[in-house]
């Protein structure tokens, strides 16, 4: 089962957190469907959000069709995203937490992984639709 956070620091709603969270599960294999989501009420204790937060993510997964609500019985995951090996995945894990721990030793915090991915990802992006990429000292299109 899925343990939620919120960070109360994050100018990301904590109800888009959830959302991102349970994405983020079914994205990596640790939710899978038939998996049953915590309790509003076991959210609202735990991360100590209103019921409505909670109802709020769960609602938007269930719309997008995610998850599904059973009367009585609980939300339970009903859909999936993306469809990498887990064998795969589980050893892309490992070598990203290699990877950050090589970043902690350097100095760099959340902000800076974060922005260095986010860099790495839309260069990477870029590459893959074939669009040319400016490199330092390059101006875009330049030989």
């Amino acid at each position: 089962m899925i343990n939620f956070h919120v960070d109360r620091s994050s100018s990301v709603p904590a109800y888009a957190q959830l959302v991102r969270q349970v994405r983020e599960g079914l994205r990596i294999g640790t939710l899978r469907p038939g998996d049953q989501l915590p309790t509003v009420r076991s959210v609202v204790t735990s991360c100590t959000v209103n019921p409505t937060t909670v109802l709020k993510a769960y609602r938007e997964l269930e719309l997008s069709g995610l998850v599904e609500a059973r009367q009585g019985a609980g939300t339970f995951v009903s859909g999936t995203l993306g469809n990498a090996d887990p064998h795969v995945m589980a050893r892309l894990r490992g070598s990203l937490a290699r990877w950050l721990d090589q970043a902690r030793e350097a100095g760099l915090e959340d902000e800076d992984v974060q922005a260095l991915l986010a860099s790495v990802i839309a260069e990477s992006s870029t590459r893959r639709a074939g669009a040319p990429v400016a490199g330092p000292g390059k101006k875009e299109g330049a030989a």
